[in-house]
């Protein structure tokens, strides 16, 4: 038998892979914080909205996990998405490990680790190739992200 947290780990996941966002949220503890190389550090409800517009706006998206494996107080797994970048209409397969804390049967902490100079090469072709390794444009990639969560916030009456 599956520790609980492993569990929600798998549910999580398993949501993602149906692009059912409301039930990625509810494994989030309201106090929340969520960090990767795209967004940065979210807290809360914008980490929370991020799921929600990246559910809404994936193409030809899917998802796999594995290696997930938890107990009470942390967890860990490793998903693959495959989906098409809209800005450019180029194919993307991220690799990501996610570290997790629990508490109170619930997700505190979601830090996804992947190389961003991989995801510009793939999203962004020729450019990302050449200029992907700069922490400038690490920078400006991150902006543009929480700029978009910014706008569908808005948009959505959340900010």
């Amino acid at each position: 038998m599956s520790h609980p947290n492993t569990e929600l780990i798998e549910r999580f996941y398993t949501a993602f892979q149906r692009r059912d966002a409301q039930t990625m949220v509810a494994c989030y503890a309201d106090d929340v914080v969520f960090s990767d190389p795209a967004f940065g550090e979210l807290r809360g409800d914008e980490a929370r909205d991020m799921w929600r517009l990246l559910v809404e706006r994936a193409q030809d998206f899917s998802l796999t996990f594995d290696s997930v494996e938890a107990d009470d107080q942390t967890g860990r797994a490793h998903w693959v998405a495959s989906y098409l970048f809209s800005q450019t209409g180029r194919s993307v397969i991220n690799r990501i490990d996610a570290r997790f804390v629990f508490r109170d049967g619930l997700i505190v902490e979601h830090r996804d680790s992947f190389s961003l100079y991989q995801w510009l090469r793939q999203a962004m072709g020729i450019r990302g190739a050449l200029l992907g390794w700069s922490p400038l444009v690490h920078r400006a990639i991150r902006a543009q992200a929480r700029r978009g969560l910014a706008l569908y916030r808005q948009r959505e009456g959340r900010d």
